[in-house]
């Protein structure tokens, strides 16, 4: 038995990558020890569950199929920047959202049927982007103050119409994302 590691995601459109991709660049004007996320690897958590056994796929599976014909696909809004686990103490930078009722309605009731088949629920849902780690604090109050400057940024709105079971693969350069199942709304 096999085992990788894997994670429920939604991936952010090609079209507002470039919006992103000029606030990290703000970021990487400062003289901080930041690991950036690839822009191809930007999404949506909904659930990471960690190293499975590939033959546990088809159950997670049917727990996604079972959970989502209820929903149709919606409009997500991408707005703010911040960090967790806050301001003063930054290991992430992200980028969140505005109004997620229903992507926490989606993702609660996935989290749900997971517990079933044994996985822990999650301590607390945040929808966001991750765009950055901080590896040290060289650079913190510069750090803080272009996270606060972009505060209520606005980046655009999207359509989720499909949520992807993923494959992450770590290597020394990043982690190496692959598609395994798409589950359209």
């Amino acid at each position: 038995m096999s085992q990788i590691r894997v994670f429920l995601a939604i991936d952010l459109d090609d079209d507002l990558k470039p919006k992103i991709h000029k606030i990290i660049k703000k970021f990487k004007g400062i003289d901080a020890n930041i690991k950036y996320v690839d822009l191809q690897n930007l999404h949506f958590t909904l659930k990471f569950f960690g190293d499975i056994d590939t033959d546990g796929i088809d159950l997670i599976s049917s727990k996604i199929e079972n959970v989502i014909k209820d929903f149709d696909s919606f409009n997500i809004k991408i707005k703010g920047c911040g960090a967790f686990p806050n301001k003063n103490r930054i290991k992430v930078i992200w980028v969140g959202l505005d109004e997620d009722e229903i992507l926490k309605d989606l993702h609660d009731k996935l989290d749900n049927e997971f517990s079933s088949i044994g996985f822990d629920l999650d301590k607390k849902f945040s929808s966001h982007l991750t765009i950055g780690r901080m590896r040290s604090a060289k650079g913190k109050d510069k750090v803080k103050s272009t996270i606060e400057a972009y505060e209520d940024v606005e980046i655009g709105s999207m359509e989720v119409n499909s949520i992807v079971l993923k494959k992450s693969t770590l290597t020394p350069s990043g982690p190496i994302y692959e598609d395994l199942i798409e589950y359209r709304l």
